[in-house]
């Protein structure tokens, strides 16, 4: 019996003129994470995506947890290959289906014929489908409502697919048909989420990480590159780049007041992270901000750090309470990572009373004591960068 896996589109079947475009570009990722598995072959049909194995050495588990991850998919199914004829398909459900049927009491078949040559109409193939695996399981009834297993039977154009189990994938659109942004990512829990939703809306990432080095320690990089690949396994490869914000945060202490810190570093931050942006061709920013979670992030000082920003500045988390977070980054497995106890830059020189409701003139006028575009050019520069491969 040949086993094969189906993905079903999300979104893109919405799309209008410029769907192929989608679809073509779904496919394309598709095909590149396929290669790390084996040798399959990828085709696409009405909304569906087929990947099919060439031989025996693919790994099809593999394949199929990496589909899971892929942002324009809806769901997924590992299916059964049946000739187009009624006795193989009720002879494969027989011996395919049990599996999938076990510990549960009720299920329901829904058959879709594409091929309306098949001389069955959808609601027989259902019923005669039904039939095989009551006959093979007698203790199952039917539950048309809310079943606890729908096994599903396509009648395409090449064969028929039976399946069930069907498992939820990734959702979104596809990375990179919305554009390039800058993440700043943080050894925090909220950045990688934040990065891990603006890929799901198509954007391909790269990162910007700020250290600060003898204050924070090399541990931090590694956990926050460690962040990166995790995201990378969904959004695909992402470039870091690591710069150095010591001489920076030294010179703020020596000469700033010490309730503006965190906001002049975050302006120094945003000035930088635009430099990259620049350079790297990205059309946005991107923060794990969300609004009251902490002094720097009150609506007051967030337009004091918009005020420098020359993109766009997305804040998908900016609503979100700390456990909604933290239900995503467990769902994307960084949440263990980000919770290693290795300190980031903005936990260096924190201010004991920090302004909540800053004024951006009064907040200028201590980023004037210092010589701004000269620190800011001189960290840029220095700027180390982290290819980080995709491990599907």
């Amino acid at each position: 019996m040949k086993e094969i896996i189906l993905c079903k589109y999300g979104e893109i079947v919405l799309k209008g003129a410029n769907r192929k475009y989608f679809e073509d570009t779904l496919v394309k990722e598709m095909r590149y994470r396929a290669s790390n598995f084996g040798k399959f072959s990828i085709t696409n049909i009405q909304s569906t995506m087929t990947i099919e194995p060439q031989d025996d050495f693919c790994d099809l588990d593999g394949m199929f947890e990496s589909a899971k991850r892929l942002f324009g998919i809806a769901a997924v199914s590992r299916a059964a290959v049946a000739e187009k004829s009624m006795e193989d398909i009720m002879a494969i459900t027989k011996s395919y289906i049990p599996a999938f049927l076990e510990g549960k009491r009720t299920f329901k078949v829904e058959a879709k014929r594409s091929d309306k040559t098949f001389p069955l109409s959808s609601p027989e193939i259902s019923r005669e489908v039904g039939g095989a695996i009551l006959s093979a399981m007698p203790r199952m009834r039917v539950d048309v409502h809310h079943p606890d297993v729908t096994v599903r039977v396509e009648v395409r154009e090449r064969a028929a697919y039976i399946h069930a189990g069907q498992e939820l994938g990734a959702g979104g659109l596809p990375v990179g048909t919305n554009g390039k942004g800058l993440l700043l990512l943080s050894g925090g829990i909220d950045s990688p989420v934040a990065g891990w939703m603006m890929a799901k809306r198509g954007v391909r990432l790269e990162a910007v990480y700020f250290e600060s080095i003898p204050y924070t320690s090399e541990q931090a990089r590694q956990k926050v590159l460690d962040l990166a690949a995790l995201v990378a396994r969904w959004s695909g490869s992402i470039m870091v780049h690591v710069v150095s914000l010591t001489k920076i945060q030294e010179e703020l202490v020596r000469n700033c007041d010490e309730d503006y810190f965190t906001l002049l570093l975050r302006r120094y931050m945003m000035q930088i992270a635009n430099m990259v942006a620049e350079k790297q061709g990205c059309q946005a920013l991107i923060t794990g901000e969300s609004l009251g979670q902490v002094a720097s992030q009150t609506m007051h000082a967030l337009n004091v750090t918009n005020a420098i920003a020359k993109y766009p500045v997305f804040r998908p988390v900016i609503g979100m309470d700390k456990e909604e977070i933290v239900q995503i980054a467990r769902r994307i497995d960084t949440f263990e990572t980000s919770i290693l106890p290795f300190e980031d830059c903005c936990t260096v020189f924190t201010p004991r009373h920090p302004k909540t409701k800053p004024v951006l003139e009064k907040v200028e006028e201590q980023e004037r004591k210092l010589p701004f575009d000269e620190l800011c050019r001189e960290a840029f520069e220095g700027a180390q960068a982290f290819y980080i491969k995709a491990k599907f």
